[in-house]
């Protein structure tokens, strides 16, 4: 089969014949139809501090994807050959504390999918039945693609109760657009989204956004006249990963605000701690989708009419694979999907 592989400790990625992944007891699998290029998909490709030391190569990377089951393990039960599925990436131990008592997410053996293990970057891809999510509505597959981010987005989003709250992203990327759309589906009175790109923060306005604005000093603070608020934000997303975009938040939250914690930062950051501790603020961080509650909200939310689709920019094939790549590393786009069908 086909497959973009890291072949070795090195810059770049390499469309390669491989053989199609063997099958065991407990596993499906699945013919691909569309996968999501993600940030670090991004990382590995260039092989920076952080793929070096998470990744082994040679492996095929990837890890959020969609398509058909062809092929179920021998005590597979609950998925079927002819199933549209989406897969969750966190391969879990299944024996620590935490998952023994439901929390799977909070697994400290978490191995990744197009990480650690040979992932979907390819024509098939086997995987635990137990990580298969099959979808019961009919999807777009590049949607269905990308339910392993739009998880993140609905985790962060439904962090903290949304209802007629006023809420602040910060971070206008695909996740930050679609958990600013989560929060506004959830009730918020207002939904803010701050970026430096301005293709993005046009994306977000089509989304449905109360206010999309240039990240800079003070852009959050003004917002307040604009949108009838009187003490700050109730709910701050933070996406970005920017110490400055949290500094900003930290100051325009209310006091009693919550804050969902998702954007990675690439250095350590300071904030004023004892801003935190006189306005009384909730910091929480966010790693990936609570399985599988998050997997069950999402379908759900889409059930209900939410519709993400728009924040896919870019469908390309994935023998255009260093295209694709080009785009998602150039930051002004929105999703980017490579179709494999």
């Amino acid at each position: 089969m086909k497959a973009l592989i890291k072949r070795g400790p090195e810059p770049g990625l390499e469309l390669a014949d491989v053989p199609e992944p063997a099958v065991g007891a407990g596993d499906v699998l699945v013919r691909v139809a569309a996968t999501g290029i993600c940030g670090t998909d991004l990382h590995i490709k260039a092989w920076d501090d952080w793929a070096a030391g998470a990744v082994r190569a040679p492996l095929v990377v990837g890890h959020e994807f969609a398509g058909e089951v062809v092929q179920v393990g021998s005590a597979v039960t609950e998925v079927k050959v002819g199933d549209t599925v989406s897969g969750e990436g966190h391969l879990v131990c299944g024996r620590c504390r935490n998952c023994r008592a439901g929390r799977r997410h909070l697994c400290q053996h978490t191995r990744g999918i197009g990480v650690q293990v040979d992932g979907a970057f390819a024509e098939y891809v086997a995987l635990p039945a137990s990580n298969a999510w099959v979808h019961k509505q009919q999807l777009d597959p590049a949607v269905a693609a990308i339910f392993d981010p739009f998880g993140n987005a609905v985790h962060t989003a439904l962090s903290f109760p949304c209802l007629g709250e006023d809420v602040l992203v910060t971070g206008a990327g695909p996740i930050g657009i679609m958990a600013a759309m989560v929060a506004r589906h959830a009730g918020a009175r207002h939904v803010a989204i701050t970026d430096l790109s301005e293709r993005r923060l046009e994306l977000a306005r089509g989304l449905g956004v109360s206010k999309a604005v240039r990240a800079e000093p003070g852009a959050v603070r003004r917002l307040f006249d604009e949108l009838e608020m009187t003490e700050g934000f109730d709910v701050g997303l933070e996406m970005s990963g920017s110490g400055a975009a949290l500094r900003e938040m930290l100051d325009a939250m209310t006091h009693g605000g919550r804050v969902a914690m998702l954007g990675l930062p690439s250095a350590e950051i300071s904030i004023d701690v004892a801003q935190v501790v006189l306005k009384m603020l909730t910091l929480k961080g966010i790693y990936g989708r609570e399985m599988f509650e998050t997997w069950y909200a999402m379908s759900v939310l889409l059930r209900q009419g939410l519709d993400i689709s728009g924040v896919i920019t870019d469908r390309i094939p994935y023998t255009d694979y260093e295209h694709a790549f080009a785009v998602a590393a150039h930051g002004d786009s929105g999703k980017v999907v490579m179709t494999w069908q």
